[in-house]
């Protein structure tokens, strides 16, 4: 009977806790898209958003890196590395600044969608820079560059084709809009819409870019948690000046307890806090294949989210085109994966027992690069 007992909570600690944990993770996640169109809808400037966000984000990493890295034995902390870290911040700064404009002009949906274009467009970088070797004749190459080609397809479907009416905010009265006057609604145009998925696809070709730089510098400093601070602060550094250019009006900067700061604390603390303790801890319990998997489905909960909270209409195109990037984002995480067995398989096939640990614990780039957010 005790034994029946233990294997329960055994499953339950393996199977049910890390899926429920990676499935708050992405609504966190998308979450924090939410609170901030809602904000922008209620007169919140991304130029005032973001410094406060990365000073919130900087302050909750500073401790982590502190007490997590304090006995690691690291690297001197050189003036090359510290630039390294800035590029990081200001390409990270870029990078959020057309996801932010992106969703204020399209929606929270919109972006979820566009997020699965990072493994794709990571693989097509990687072979430009000749990080990735390509074989034509090899299946894993092949799913790669079909799942590519599909992602960029499916991002075209969203962006340029809206198509019927699927779902109506008008059919949930009772739900929609549950933030005063945040309805969405009417103020988009196909013009914003499609001003608004470039700017997103434009924002995830700068994460991938991020993704190849953090995966370079993380090898000459693995100190995970100092790069993340250093990000946060030296975004914040850029961020701040760039923001006053771009709204020198202080009072747009006096926050009052409203929706608005709401989602600036919910974008520092939640956002970069426990969606990213989320994601480490699933990371380190199922492994990085398992998170990746749950990717596509932050499209969903952004439309669902978006209908309920924002008055979003979901139309034909949208669902069309994330179930082809959806597609495209499997392919090209299949076909990676396929390659890193072959490649494990035969690299540690040559290795004797007492060696074959330093086969465990690789994680691919396209595949460390498709859980990372852009918000």
């Amino acid at each position: 009977m005790a034994s029946g007992g233990g294997g329960r909570f055994l499953y339950l600690r393996r199977e049910v806790v890390p899926f429920v944990a990676t499935v708050a993770a992405e609504c966190s996640n998308v979450s924090v898209t939410i609170f901030y169109k809602a904000a922008v809808v209620k007169g919140l400037s991304y130029h005032v958003y973001m410094p406060y966000s990365y000073a919130i984000s900087a302050l909750l990493t500073l401790p982590l890196a502190y007490f997590c890295h304090r006995n690691q034995p690291l690297p001197p902390f050189t003036i090359g590395v510290f630039c390294r870290f800035c590029l990081l911040g200001v390409i990270g700064f870029v990078q959020q600044s057309c996801g932010y404009k992106g969703i204020e002009l399209s929606n929270p949906t919109l972006s979820s969608a566009m997020s699965n274009l990072n493994p794709a467009t990571t693989f097509f970088l990687a072979i430009l820079l000749r990080m990735e070797k390509v074989k034509v004749r090899s299946v894993s190459s092949q799913a790669k560059i079909i799942g590519t080609l599909v992602s960029i397809t499916g991002a075209l479907v969203v962006v340029l084709y809206e198509g019927p009416l699927l779902i109506s905010s008008t059919h949930l009265p009772d739900l929609a809009r549950l933030f005063p006057e945040a309805s969405t609604t009417s103020s988009q145009s196909q013009a914003n819409w499609i001003i608004g998925g470039s700017l997103l696809a434009a924002g995830f070709v700068l994460l991938s870019i991020w993704d190849i730089l953090q995966a370079k510098f993380v090898k000459d400093y693995p100190a995970e948690f100092i790069l993340v601070f250093w990000y946060n602060l030296s975004s914040f550094m850029v961020s701040l000046p760039v923001g006053f250019i771009g709204k020198p009006d202080l009072s747009a900067w006096k926050l009052s307890f409203d929706v608005k700061l709401l989602a600036i604390l919910y974008a520092g603390i939640m956002g970069t806090g426990f969606g990213t303790l989320l994601h480490a801890w699933g990371l380190r319990v199922k492994g990085p294949v398992y998170v990746a998997m749950f990717k596509p489905l932050s499209i969903a909960i952004a439309a669902i989210l978006g209908v309920i909270f924002l008055g979003d209409n979901l139309y034909l195109g949208c669902v069309v085109g994330s179930i082809v990037i959806s597609i495209g984002f499997y392919t090209v995480m299949w076909g990676k994966i396929k390659e890193d067995m072959i490649g494990s398989s035969e690299e540690c096939t040559g290795e004797s027992s007492s060696s074959s640990s330093s086969c465990d614990g690789k994680v691919p780039l396209l595949i460390n690069a498709a859980n990372v957010q852009i918000l």
